[in-house]
């Protein structure tokens, strides 16, 4: 049994990231025993999503490394944003679908703004000018652009004509379906039938440093577990964001857009930030906005069927104008800075600098 356990083991011994696994169990219990400390609970789950986050992501990259091709895709393309998933699940469940939707709008700019923009800053640091993949990176921006296209359409109806308001709902079914086809279709094209055009990010992700996958039956069994720890966690999470964030002087909409989203991609970060540093930028844009892309491709059309199911009522694709201009601009920043394939440290600069502008605008004039 300790043999099988040993790739675990040695990752958590040498990871400390994983050392935060400690409060797994601290919130859990504090959770029981203190139900009311709504602030200490939040910073208990915050430090404990960080490590489960981390674990889910090389359990899931292990599961694909097995799965082939194709099938590995579409299984990191499922679970990339498990974490994500997960909380915002939690939330629809308690009914707080600002937070959900903050979350989805957060997690968008924040990979597309912060992660990329902080891996070019890192990986210029160490190399005068870097390169990457310049298809992957308009198709991935090609994808948030639809995205940020539908997600504007529900909001532009009902600020021109309010009588269509009752009709955000339906129309957000629509949406969410033409959504997934077009992420799906997007799968297809990459992992398929033009997927030489997008070799380089592939070697990327399977070249260097990093450690063999583990066995199939350990990844499989550390998906299942840290998914259930997850929602557990998620679940405490959510029942004291928003004391907490009245405590800390934020408002929900801040905490989903940026709290959460930092907190759910810590992991995704450590790899993109990581591969910059090496030199290995294909991986860095690959993780920064194809996380993006699953987030409004797959996340956000999940939730909007899935709130049918679960929760006080049904959530729509109708975002606040601010989300929309905020993802809009990420999207339109991201195709500018990726359109020559090269980046320097100053790009990198220049995406922080945007997204500390939205984070900024958000705290101090938080949206109705």
């Amino acid at each position: 049994m300790i043999a099988r356990l040993a790739p675990l083991l040695r990752e958590i011994r040498h990871s400390p990231l994983l050392w935060l696994l400690v409060f797994v169990p601290v919130v859990l219990v504090a959770a029981k025993m203190r139900p009311d400390a709504h602030t200490l609970l939040f910073v208990l789950s915050v430090f404990a999503i960080v490590p489960l986050a981390a674990l889910l992501s090389h359990a899931t990259e292990s599961v694909a490394a097995k799965s082939g091709d194709a099938a590995g895709g579409l299984l990191n393309a499922t679970l990339g944003n498990l974490t994500e998933l997960v909380v915002a699940l939690t939330a629809l469940a308690a009914g707080q679908i600002m937070l959900v939707k903050a979350s989805i709008a957060g997690a968008i700019v924040t990979n597309t703004l912060f992660m990329l923009g902080a891996s070019f800053l890192l990986g210029g640091l160490r190399h005068h000018v870097q390169e990457f993949n310049r298809v992957n990176a308009r198709v991935q921006s090609g994808l948030l652009f639809l995205a940020t296209v539908a997600l504007l359409v529900p909001s532009a109806l009902a600020m021109a004509t309010p009588q269509a308001a009752p009709m955000a709902a339906t129309l957000s079914v629509g949406l969410a379906l033409l959504l997934i086809a077009a992420y799906a279709l997007g799968l297809l094209f990459s992992l398929k039938t033009h997927r030489e055009l997008f070799a380089s990010v592939a070697h990327a992700d399977d070249a260097g440093d990093a450690e063999a996958p583990w066995p199939l039956g350990l990844a499989l069994v550390t998906l299942a577990v840290v998914t259930v720890l997850v929602a557990l966690v998620s679940e405490v999470f959510v029942e004291s964001v928003q004391a907490a964030a009245e405590a800390f002087g934020m408002t929900p909409a801040f905490v989903g857009f940026i709290v959460v989203s930092l907190v759910g991609g810590a992991a995704e970060m450590a790899s993109a930030f990581s591969g910059a540093r090496k030199n290995r930028l294909d991986l860095s844009v690959g993780i920064a906005l194809g996380s993006s892309s699953q987030i409004a491709l797959f996340v956000a059309p999940v939730l909007v069927l899935v709130s049918w199911f679960i929760g006080p009522a049904p959530m729509d694709l109708q975002f606040w104008p601010g989300a929309v201009m905020m993802m809009a601009v990420a999207t339109l920043t991201a195709v500018f800075v990726t359109n020559s394939g090269r980046s320097a440290w100053f790009m990198g600069v220049l995406l922080l600098m945007v997204y500390l502008i939205f984070a900024m605008t958000l705290y101090l004039i938080p949206p109705r």
